[in-house]
């Protein structure tokens, strides 16, 4: 009895008790085991943190393919809360991206890049705005010459013009603004 008094009136032992009961409440509400989609097997994850303990930043190719030999060549990881489906091998990687390419075409959005380029952008887009943007520019490249064999002279050309223009500057720095590389850039494409 002493035990149990001594207890309560410990104010770490209280929060640590709670935040016991708190990680349990969140793990087993999480539905980490009921999920609408089946998942493939995979570790057991940890409350919050899921599965990042198994996985070394600095060689996670290892990581994954030690696991891979125990779950097999697909496998769920949890980081955190977000469920990953991981893919090792050539025959199962080839397999998903040549025979499932719909599901496996887009990458997930990036919440930061989607406010840095304001919903537009090559880089970094996904779905439909990234199909339209990359015809766009394949599109625009070829007109500029690229996969033709007459780029290589205009390479040749503007690569001889800027050896000169380095040599002028006598191994002085020379200080290029953004507007300056727009305008050569600008130049180039519609000088010839």
């Amino acid at each position: 009895m002493s035990f149990l008094i001594s207890f309560i009136s410990d104010p770490a032992l209280i929060c640590l008790l709670c935040a016991a009961v708190l990680l349990a409440v969140l793990y087993f509400s999480t539905g980490y085991k009921n999920s609408a989609f089946k998942f493939p097997p995979g570790p057991t994850p940890l409350p919050i943190i899921g599965n990042l303990h198994l996985v070394d930043l600095r060689r996670q190719d290892k990581s994954l393919m030690k696991l891979a030999e125990k779950y097999g060549p697909i496998f769920t990881l949890h980081f955190g809360f977000q469920k990953v489906v991981v893919l090792t091998g050539y025959e199962v990687v080839r397999e998903a991206l040549v025979n499932y390419t719909e599901e496996f075409v887009d990458r997930p959005s990036i919440p930061i890049f989607d406010q840095i380029q304001n919903g537009n952008g090559l880089f970094f887009s996904i779905g439909e705005l990234w199909r339209t943007t990359r015809r766009f520019t394949v599109s625009s490249m070829r007109n500029l010459g690229m996969g033709k064999k007459m780029i290589e002279g205009r390479i040749f050309e503007e690569l001889h013009f800027l050896i000169e223009m380095i040599k002028s500057f006598k191994g002085e720095l020379e200080t290029i603004t953004l507007l300056y590389s727009l305008i050569c850039v600008t130049a180039a494409a519609t000088s010839h």
